[in-house]
């Protein structure tokens, strides 16, 4: 009978290239809720591991070493963990889903879909980490942005790949002027992570502001203040991998993150959990040393042309200008626009409180008559903020100073030009000619 097989049957069914594989496995040692403790296995920082069996089953990354034993956090909710729950891994370290497949998606910080769309197929991979780059493959920054935002626009001009800051407290105005500019940004794409925020503020920023023709060019990544450190730091990496395979297809593109200082505290829940000494306000060294890893990811690129021009929203503690967070990404970033609580309680919105606000980029994209009337603008502003209280005291007598009379004349006009309502688009040629034509002869 074994005459009827051919002569290579035998040798067909060994498999040349077949290399034996062992199955990795390790025991589950300690979990106090958020962070676990494995021994018996050993993997590399990122990878993801099923812990468990059935139903008590739950995903955890790993995060570092410590005596021999492997340390993971919990990538979800509770679980019903039994002491020596068997540990395998499931997952790669360090790639994001990329592509055109994403565009109108929102997927979570693990990169699975959520909206309900079914699967995302077609999708391309990128590293988590992000490729590094030499400085010298960075371009400048010489085109403006249009944002659709007469304040930014006429005196804090955004250039494409630009890295700026929107910085406040809270409830002073962050989500609806960001809002402001994903519908009048002008991107190819738009990259939009949501991180560490209210989960109504999520589907709220979905069907309010990246509704319509702005949604079938946006990609969302959502991580709720609910989850886990772990997938919110992955859904900031998430977002940014997503917008570096755009930007190396030659495109430009928006990417906005609020906020990164959800990033920072989810930096710190798992440094403080690692057993790190808590530093400033309690922000271990590795939470702030985190930012500029993210942020420099951002800017335009030489070699394909593309861009990223990136805004993050940066909460302020207490409205402290002086908070860890805040002071690193002021010094990280291309320039940061300060929301003020004071002229928001003026109902001025947006409320940008224009001294302390800055775009380092603005003379290399402006021409010099609006850098002029922007000049002209903020020296009439700061004037009439210096001498505030003794116009309203009545303590200053007209004629006295001309800088303050002009100050005070003027007054009307700047905050007619600050204000804007939030369903208002004032594209960037109709605000720098009113800007000009107001004050380009100050």
């Amino acid at each position: 009978m074994l005459n009827r097989f051919p002569e290579d049957y035998l040798d067909s069914l060994a498999a040349g290239d077949f290399t034996p594989r062992p199955s990795v496995s390790g025991r589950l040692s300690s979990y106090d809720g958020l962070l676990m403790e494995a021994i018996g296995v050993s993997l590399p920082v990122g990878t993801v591991c099923a812990i468990g069996t059935g139903d008590a089953r739950v995903e955890a990354e790993v995060i570092g070493f410590r005596g021999g034993k492997t340390l993971m956090m919990n990538l979800g909710g509770p679980a019903a963990l039994l002491p020596n729950a068997p540990v395998r891994p499931i997952g790669a370290p360090g790639e994001a889903e990329v592509g055109g497949a994403l565009l109108g998606r929102v997927v979570d910080g693990a990169g699975k879909p959520i909206d309900g769309l079914g699967p995302i197929r077609g999708a391309g991979r990128w590293p988590l980490a992000g490729k590094l780059q030499s400085p010298l493959d960075r371009g400048r920054v010489l085109q403006p942005m249009d944002v659709g935002v007469r304040a930014i626009n006429g005196l804090l001009t955004i250039g494409q790949g630009q890295r700026v800051g929107i910085m406040a407290g809270s409830g002073v105005g962050k989500s609806v002027l960001l809002g402001m500019m994903v519908r009048a940004a002008e991107a190819e794409v738009v990259v939009i992570g949501l991180i560490g925020e209210r989960s109504r503020e999520v589907s709220d920023f979905l069907e309010t502001k990246v509704a319509g023709a702005a949604r079938a060019r946006s990609v969302v990544v959502a991580v709720p203040a609910n989850h886990s450190p772990v997938l919110r730091i992955r859904g900031a990496l998430r977002a940014t991998a997503i917008a570096e395979a755009f930007r190396a297809e030659g495109k430009k593109v928006l990417l906005i993150m609020d906020s990164l200082t959800r990033v920072a505290h989810a930096g710190r829940e798992i440094g403080l959990a690692l057993g790190e000494p808590a530093s400033a306000r309690g922000y271990p060294p590795s939470a702030i040393a985190m930012l500029p890893g993210l942020i420099e990811r951002a800017g335009t690129d030489v070699a394909s042309g593309g861009s990223i021009t990136a805004i993050y929203t940066v909460l302020a503690d207490g409205d402290d200008g002086n908070d860890p967070v805040v002071d690193s990404a002021r010094s990280i970033l291309d320039g940061h626009i300060v929301l003020s609580r004071a002229l928001a309680e003026r109902g001025v919105y947006p409320a940008i409180d224009l001294g302390p606000s800055v775009s380092r980029v603005m003379t290399d994209i402006a021409g010099p008559a609006h850098l002029h009337a922007a000049r002209v603008l903020r020296r009439h502003l700061a004037t009439y903020e210096e001498n505030r209280d003794l116009v309203l005291m009545g303590a200053y007598r007209a004629g006295a100073d001309a800088e303050i009379d002009a100050a005070i004349a003027c007054h009307p006009a700047v905050m007619e030009y600050i204000r804007q309502g939030s369903d208002e688009i004032v594209s960037l040629p109709d605000a720098v000619a009113e800007l000009t034509g107001v004050f380009g002869d100050g």
